[in-house]
């Protein structure tokens, strides 16, 4: 079994064709809700590099939309702003629906009293961007692998 730790030091030497999770019972699915496409892409890169199966939307609706279709993530990468439904709402909806997914908020933003209330609306973690291997690790650490 992958531990965590070796994650990260592999990464940080430089090995970035590290697989996590490298059989079907702990493989993890994530969730890429960003509308920028810049970051989307580069989200879908980071994860991809670590074996990770990831979806990608545009916006919180859409991650809501994607749950209520029965689709199931492990790993839910949640942009703070974005039209139609920011994360702040997608992520109070997510978790009012029973959603138990980590939710990692990552947005631009440092300091700001919306960061308090995306916390507030059941975020697991919080990522300035832009995310790179370290965080998307420190993230990885606290996925829930039950659900």
């Amino acid at each position: 079994m992958v531990k965590m730790e070796d994650i990260g030091a592999r990464i940080l030497a430089g090995d970035h064709q590290v697989q996590y999770g490298q059989n079907q019972r702990t493989k993890i699915k994530a969730l890429v809700v960003d509308d920028n496409m810049i970051n989307q892409a580069l989200h879908r890169t980071l994860l991809r590099n670590l074996g990770i199966e990831n979806h990608v939307v545009g916006n919180g609706r859409e991650a809501v939309d994607v749950h209520c279709s029965g689709r199931r993530f492990d790993l839910i990468l949640m942009d703070l702003d974005m039209p139609v439904m920011n994360g702040i709402e997608a992520t109070k909806k997510l978790r009012a629906m029973g959603i138990q997914s980590t939710i990692a908020g990552v947005s631009s933003r440092s300091v700001d009293e919306n960061i308090q209330e995306f916390w507030e609306a059941g975020l697991d973690d919080y990522q300035q961007k832009p995310l790179n291997f370290p965080k998307l690790v420190s993230i990885l650490q606290k996925v829930n692998h039950s659900v």
